[in-house]
């Protein structure tokens, strides 16, 4: 099977690199176990594996900002993958189109995009 391919680590995780499947655009860094991976191919919906939490999930069943996957790639060692998806919304929980909105410059991180949702809309207030 396709995921006996995969080089998990240690602890049984392989970081998986999600971008918009269309521009190429990185949305988000994850991890994911072997069954996240079954799922993810499956159902077509991104699930992941939060380290925090100890549990799955499946991006966008909170917020609504869902992940669907075009295509799945694996890297020359086999042990990150690339998968690229239609994103709705955005894929940061801090209310970006991506994890990746702060660039560095001249010394500071600086923040160079709008937020495209309310993160406390989307997840309740803290």
């Amino acid at each position: 099977m396709f995921v006996d391919e995969l080089k998990f680590n240690e602890q049984g995780l392989i970081p998986a690199v999600v971008c918009d499947a269309e521009t190429g655009e990185v949305l988000m860094v994850a991890w994911m176990h072997e069954e996240a991976v079954r799922l993810t191919v499956e159902t077509g919906n991104a699930t992941y594996w939060s380290r925090s939490r100890e549990s799955m999930w499946v991006k966008g069943e909170t917020s609504g900002n869902t992940q669907r996957v075009q295509w799945v790639r694996m890297d020359c060692d086999a042990d990150v993958l690339m998968i690229g998806v239609t994103q709705a919304g955005g894929a940061c929980h801090e209310g970006y189109r991506s994890c990746f909105f702060r660039e560095l410059r001249d010394g500071e991180w600086t923040t160079f995009c709008e937020k495209c949702f309310d993160p406390n809309e989307a997840y309740g207030k803290k």
